[in-house]
């Protein structure tokens, strides 16, 4: 899906347009047509055209500001992604690298791939198994790439120093989230010894694979590429998060664990150690409900007032409870046991609209409106609707207030309370579940939680 711009419909489209032909001509191509912005990409823009009869996607920051805080360039991205497909990684070809004298922003232009990111089309495809064997078998080969063939301003991630990192995140987030406090807590009582560190795709998960007719196609968005524990790559595509509602197959929501390990262990992989690998997925959790929350301080900046980021800020919480799951495999069996601890749902008063019938009338008559949106546009009245559904949800109760805790977060990252704490479990148990059926109800890990909770089926 995308918007298809035409010459003369905006000055912006102009240059763009004009631009993007200077580049092309470096590659020997003609002037772009057809070109459509595609849905998606919170940071990066990515546009998608034909030249020469072949179609090619544009992927830029219109301006260096929007990404100085990346480790490196669309310079360094480029000749990793090169790389990458000169290994046997289903990258694409990476065809001309914007220049300064194109006056459009920083990317590069590569040949379009065939297939669907969309996740739940790639998850009803037939031959899950295969997809994920060929998914394990590119990782396989990412973490082969020698770093003598790499720019060497990729970076490498220190374990520790990564940590710290994510303790700054929290505070400058407000520090107030107690689940993400334990998790913090728990890696810093759990970082394991270093490893030889791999190139790590960074963002290896549904959403950035392509797939089509059941084949994998496509290896997409490499810009937080890093070398580090391979483990930390195997994990991430693994949250629930990535799963897209297939809850019960945790490997990228294809299939097994052990199924994925062993396809990527027999393609050159190295050893998959569990202990290793929970470490990175429970890290991985708290990086992910930190990078959600950044996203509010970046819309309050005025950095970027996209809807999207607001409505992103709010799906912390679905870490929240992952995370808690993950953490509480180590609480003592009485803790295990404990009743979570009962919350109330707040009854607005009668008479007038309550703040929570308002979103929901702003979302009924947005619905009527959403067959005459198009690309990007209905896509964002898609966000819109659901930043209304929390809106009226969270109305409904006032408990959340409860999670804002700073004391007890403080307690938490000096190791004075934890999952040993009699009742803290319950009380977290109770936070989150709360928040989550305000901010994303249909999240797959709160029927999980609640079943194993609250005790329902």
């Amino acid at each position: 899906m995308g918007h298809t711009l035409r010459m003369g419909e905006n000055d912006g489209a102009s240059q763009l347009i004009e631009g993007l032909t200077r580049a092309l001509a470096r590659a020997g191509l003609g002037a772009p047509d057809k070109l459509e912005r595609l849905t998606g990409g919170a940071t990066m823009e990515s546009w998608r055209f034909s030249a020469g009869g072949e179609d090619y996607v544009l992927r830029r920051a219109p301006s260096l500001a929007m990404i100085e805080e990346r480790p490196f360039g669309h310079d360094t991205e480029a000749a990793i992604i090169r790389e990458a497909h000169a290994a046997g990684v289903a990258a694409p070809e990476v065809v001309v690298e914007l220049q300064d004298s194109d006056q459009i922003g920083s990317g590069f232009v590569m040949r379009a791939l065939p297939g669907t990111p969309d996740p739940r089309e790639i998850l009803a495809m037939e031959e899950p198994d295969r997809l994920l064997a060929e998914a394990a078998a590119n990782l396989a080969r990412i973490h082969a790439i020698p770093a003598a063939d790499l720019p060497q301003d990729v970076p490498v991630l220190d374990y520790a120093e990564g940590i710290a990192k994510l303790c700054e995140q929290f505070e400058e987030a407000g520090g107030d989230r107690p689940i993400i406090a334990l998790g913090l807590r728990w890696l810093m009582d759990n970082v394991p010894e270093p490893i030889e560190p791999v190139l790590n795709h960074g963002d290896f998960r549904m959403g950035n694979l392509l797939a089509q007719d059941g084949w994998l196609t496509g290896v997409l968005d490499w810009e937080l590429a890093h070398f580090g524990d391979y483990h930390e790559d195997l994990a991430f595509g693994c949250m629930p998060v990535w799963r897209f509602g297939a809850y019960d197959r945790p490997a990228l929501g294809l299939g097994s664990l052990e199924d994925y390990f062993s396809a990527y262990e027999a393609n050159g992989g190295r050893t998959v150690d569990p202990a290793r690998f929970r470490f990175w997925t429970i890290y991985r959790t708290v990086w992910w409900a930190l990078g959600c929350l950044k996203n509010a301080r970046m819309w309050r900046s005025g950095e970027d007032r996209m809807l999207e980021r607001v409505v992103i800020s709010r799906r912390t919480s679905e870490q929240e409870v992952d995370l808690l799951l993950l953490l509480e495999e180590d609480a003592p069996a009485e803790e295990l046991k404990r009743q979570v601890i009962a919350y109330e749902n707040f009854t607005p008063p009668e008479g007038e609209a309550a703040i929570s019938e308002i979103a929901e009338a702003i979302s009924d008559w947005l619905d009527t409106i959403k067959h005459k949106m198009e690309g990007h546009d209905r896509f964002q009245l898609a966000v819109a609707r659901n930043a209304l559904g929390m809106i009226s949800r969270e109305d409904r109760s006032l408990s959340t207030l409860a999670l804002q805790h700073w004391d007890w977060c403080k307690a938490i990252l000096a190791g004075d309370v934890g999952l040993e704490t009699p009742e803290f479990l319950a009380m977290a148990r109770a936070w989150a579940l709360l928040k989550l059926e305000a901010d994303v109800p249909k999240y797959p890990s709160l029927e999980v939680a609640r079943r194993k909770w609250l005790g329902e089926h």
